[in-house]
């Protein structure tokens, strides 16, 4: 279930280098599920590419991780379920979304990462869970919110093992 207003607190993660933000990707890989969405959130440079490839090396990915800023999609097929590693940046209009057929690809046999959501607008599917790169003094930080159950469950998770 969906939450449209949350009060639980929205957890904030050092990222003091590359390494910390490639370590978050992988405890992000051990908690999601297949149905899931997750939406990326930063602006150019704040990491969401290496967090992505981070869950991906988690995920036991060995091939080359790459933004898909001009392909707009990276496929990552799995045994049991694929990643779509979207990046909607030059997205000019949100009916792009529609045009480009991105809709099925979210479901529940797929995981779904989405740089730039908002470039999305409102036909793009909530997020299970968002996580918003900051930079800060030293290196980044990682916001953390659910949009569901599950999202929060992730989050739960990996507060556990945080050590920073």
């Amino acid at each position: 279930m969906r939450h449209a207003v949350d009060d639980r607190p929205n957890p904030s993660l050092p990222l003091p280098d590359e390494t910390a933000t490639l370590d978050l990707g992988a405890r992000l890989a051990r908690v999601l599920r297949p149905g899931m969405t997750v939406w990326l959130v930063g602006d150019l440079g704040a990491g969401k590419t290496t967090l992505s490839r981070g869950l991906l090396r988690g995920l036991g990915f060995g091939g080359r991780v790459k933004s898909p800023t001009y392909t707009l999609v990276e496929i990552y097929p799995f045994s049991s379920f694929n990643l779509y590693h979207f990046d909607l940046y030059r997205f000019v209009d949100p009916e792009e979304w529609e045009e480009a057929g991105f809709r099925e690809y979210f479901n529940p046999e797929s995981i779904c990462l989405v740089e730039w959501p908002e470039k999305g607008g409102a036909i793009l599917p909530l997020p299970d869970l968002e996580v918003r790169l900051e930079m800060a003094d030293a290196g980044r930080v990682a916001r953390l919110r659910g949009g569901s159950e599950e999202g929060w469950r992730c989050i739960d998770e990996i507060l556990l093992s945080w050590s920073g």
